[in-house]
């Protein structure tokens, strides 16, 4: 596989995730950090260093504005619940340590 094809493949998957993600406004971002390490906000840091290191001023509020769909003010008042304790612990229990 060419290189041209492998990045129009992998951005065709970065966006069937955003529209993934987008569908499921059920799974909140502390649910995507317990499970697997990672939140929307994450791919939108994510997004925003990708754009700099090839010269381009995506900055971390445009980049969550990319990811979440809407502005993440927007999505936030919308559909972000408050964590459980449950929740929170499990995130606790997730965080590396620093040894």
């Amino acid at each position: 596989m060419d290189d041209k094809t492998r990045t129009e493949i992998e951005a065709a998957v970065f966006r069937r995730l955003l529209e993934h993600l987008d569908s499921r406004k059920d799974v909140q971002n502390i649910d995507l950090m317990n499970l697997a390490g990672f939140c929307r906000n994450c791919l939108s840091k994510w997004y925003s260093a990708a754009a700099q290191e090839r010269g381009q001023n995506v900055d971390y509020n445009k980049a969550r504005e990319i990811v979440y769909g809407m502005p993440y003010s927007e999505w936030k008042d919308r559909y972000q619940q408050e964590a459980s304790g449950e929740q929170l612990e499990a995130f606790a229990r997730n965080q590396p340590r620093d040894h």
